[in-house]
């Protein structure tokens, strides 16, 4: 466990060097040996801070995979946020061509394609292998390519920082009154049932979420988990961690690919790039798991934060408002209906599942 916790502080020392500082240049989560000049030089824009723990390792560690399978055939530089584009311009920069590559999280681009939320994550909603089920058996991938489809782009998983957290606040969260007024970050369809339910919901870039904390902009955040909140520091400011992430059951990084470039690349070089998603997805997944069992318990040993569940009242008034929120997508138009209704199917079918299998065994392995 040292060894682990050591290696963390490494990480973590060497991200807030970088991120502070804005660096144009960062350390590479795998090295690769770059060619002087590729056949083809693609470069990625992110959401996140460079080498930011979580979705900044994954997004480079992606860039390097696609260089490294690929031969050098196809070179990615990426761009961390705010070095070519803002943090919420990714969607753009890919889909106008000022660049081949984005990585970030589908539900940042409510606002141009409603049903794009889907394909991050939905408030108790499908969890990380239900989705990836979901995505390549279940019909979701063919969705997500005519959704984006009208943009230009093709999206693919490219990383998933699993079930979140409820996130940080200053304050105990006792009963519903708590929230009404309250200024908290959190984007997404989360946001919106936060809205429901008398709370500010506000949509702030990753790197600006401790700022907003600490001047009072915001009562409280959330980010994903603890790996990647102990390396931003929310528990200097709030000390109160809360517990389920009903936001957010899922944590899909999304790999935004212009589709007239893609479809510009031979056969191969299409496979590596999808070939490398698919083992981001994966490993980003692992990654985050053992990460955040690791981090946990340093935000409580060593931090002194102070976890919280969020109380019953408060988790079913959230359910209530998250069934409302859901079923305003089946008044959309037919695609956001037909995506709505194939997450929908597929919920249901794994709640039946889930019961019998992951449910019932960690039911039974916690209680012994």
């Amino acid at each position: 466990m040292q060894n682990n916790k050591e290696a963390y502080a490494m990480k973590r020392r060497d991200f807030l060097t970088h991120a502070g500082a804005g660096a144009a240049a960062g350390i590479a989560a795998t090295a690769v040996a770059r060619p002087a000049r590729a056949a083809v030089e693609w470069r990625m824009v992110t959401s996140w801070p460079r080498n930011f723990p979580g979705p900044g390792t994954s997004a480079q560690r992606l860039a390097d995979r696609i260089t490294a399978m690929s031969n050098g055939e196809l070179g990615v530089r990426l761009y961390a946020a705010g070095e070519l584009v803002p943090a919420f311009e990714v969607f753009d920069a890919v889909s106008q061509g000022s660049a081949e590559l984005g990585h970030s999280a589908s539900f940042f681009w409510r606002g141009k394609a409603q049903a794009a939320v889907f394909f991050t994550t939905v408030p108790f909603g499908l969890n990380a292998t239900e989705t990836s089920a979901w995505i390549h058996a279940g019909g979701g991938q063919a969705l997500w390519d005519e959704l984006y489809g009208g943009f230009g782009l093709r999206g693919f998983m490219a990383g998933n920082s699993g079930m979140q957290m409820g996130g940080w606040f200053r304050r105990e969260i006792r009963g519903l009154d708590d929230l009404k007024g309250l200024k908290y970050r959190m984007p997404g369809l989360g946001g919106e049932v936060l809205r429901r339910l008398g709370a500010v919901a506000v949509s702030l870039p990753p790197g600006e979420i401790l700022p907003a904390l600490q001047s009072g902009a915001i009562d409280g955040a959330e980010f994903l988990g603890p790996w990647s909140d102990l390396a931003f520091g929310f528990y200097k400011v709030a000390p109160y961690y809360y517990w389920p992430g009903f936001h957010e059951p899922n944590g899909t990084s999304e790999c935004l690919v212009n589709r007239k470039a893609f479809d510009a690349l031979p056969a191969h070089l299409k496979a590596v790039v999808e070939g490398a998603c698919t083992a981001e997805n994966d490993i980003a997944m692992s990654e985050a798991e053992w990460n955040n069992s690791v981090a946990l318990e340093t935000l409580v040993a060593r931090h002194g934060v102070k976890l919280r569940r969020f109380p019953t009242e408060v988790l079913r008034a959230l359910k209530g408002a998250s069934r409302e929120v859901l079923a305003d997508f089946a008044k959309g138009d037919d695609l956001t209906r037909r995506i709505h209704e194939s997450y929908s199917s597929a919920l249901r079918r794994f709640d039946a599942w889930s019961r019998l299998s992951h449910h019932a065994f960690l039911d039974a392995r916690l209680k012994g």
